[in-house]
């Protein structure tokens, strides 16, 4: 932690009372939250963020569309518009945001929605779906969710963390305890059961909370488009990395174990390029990136072979069955 954020310590605490006074008033009733007749279910965390929640959707998506019409409804985090809009495959990021065109154009077959009020999204989209998934509204308490699935990075634990803006905690810790089901993110490929013991007695969860453990799995292609090579491809080539995601260590600790030499552009997450950085990303013949950064990238950065390395989500600890069952439970209320 550094000084500046320790000296910010007592707007933590002011932070985290106005947080907390308003839970209360949502937990006793005095503000309301709004139920629905089909399920709704909630992905969200307490921090700011670089928690997983994209390739979370993206998973359940993947086995709940075989049988069920799937709608996703997202705030669109840093669009230039407002209100209510479905997205569609030729939508821009600056209509929607990059993740909800990254739903909508990897699943095309589902309805994807962008709207600040969750209300006014889940009311319009009820009657042309029978499950609806909300990305990062865990904080959103006008909606009461069917499921709330509660994502936690496996090196950021929101049990080790403080309020903003002195940690990353968008609300007090102990509002983990809405959770149904808490899923802890980006763990390594082979997690011991004592240190899954461990972090579960740290998040201390209460009786009817379910906790699972999950890890990033990258795609063994790189893409562009309908444009597919091995990652191979880019073994004796010279390539840009460039990444405006929370927490980009993951991905380059991943490039460089498998031997790839890089250079690496890093931004913050959502970031809008300028025009500056765009000429000078042109500048390189080749640029590797993430599928949410290659969203904003790939229609400005059109003289330049750009790919993008999809992610996707892994259940550990052969809980995945049990998982899935936890969340098929909510289609049959």
């Amino acid at each position: 932690m550094n000084l500046l954020r320790k000296l910010l310590f007592p707007f933590s605490l002011l932070y985290g009372g106005i947080t907390a006074f308003r839970n209360f008033l949502y937990n006793k009733g005095w503000l309301k939250s709004k139920s629905y007749n089909l399920p709704i279910i909630c992905v969200g965390n307490l921090s700011t963020g670089g928690t997983g929640k994209s390739p979370m959707i993206e998973f359940l998506v993947s086995f709940l569309k075989k049988e069920h019409k799937i709608a996703v409804l997202s705030r669109g985090y840093k669009r230039k518009t407002t209100g209510y809009m479905e997205v569609l495959n030729n939508s821009s990021v600056e209509e929607v945001g990059d993740e909800p065109l990254q739903f909508k154009q990897k699943f095309p077959e589902i309805t994807v929605a962008v709207c600040e009020d969750r209300q006014t999204g889940i009311e319009k989209l009820q009657n042309n779906a029978d499950v609806i998934l909300l990305d990062d509204a865990f904080q959103h308490r006008k909606v009461k969710a069917s499921l709330n699935i509660l994502l936690t990075s496996f090196d950021k634990l929101y049990s080790n963390d403080c309020m903003l803006p002195t940690g990353n905690l968008r609300e007090p810790k102990f509002g983990a305890k809405r959770a149904d089901v808490i899923v802890v993110t980006k763990c390594p490929e082979n997690l011991e059961n004592s240190k899954m013991e461990a972090i579960t007695k740290k998040l201390k969860p209460k009786n009817n909370q379910e906790i699972y453990f999950s890890k990033i799995a990258y795609n063994s292609e790189i893409k562009n488009g309908a444009d597919h090579k091995p990652l191979e491809y880019i073994t004796d080539k010279e390539f840009l990395l460039v990444a405006g995601i929370a927490n980009p260590k993951p991905l380059i600790d991943f490039l460089k174990n498998k031997g790839l030499k890089f250079e690496s552009k890093l931004f913050p997450d959502h970031h809008n390029f300028t025009t500056s950085e765009i000429e000078e990303l042109k500048k390189h013949s080749l640029i590797l990136t993430t599928e949410k950064d290659f969203m904003r990238l790939q229609p400005i950065v059109n003289d330049t072979d750009i790919y993008y390395l999809s992610i996707t989500t892994v259940i550990l600890n052969n809980a995945e069955a049990a998982f899935k069952k936890r969340i098929e439970q909510e289609m049959v209320r």
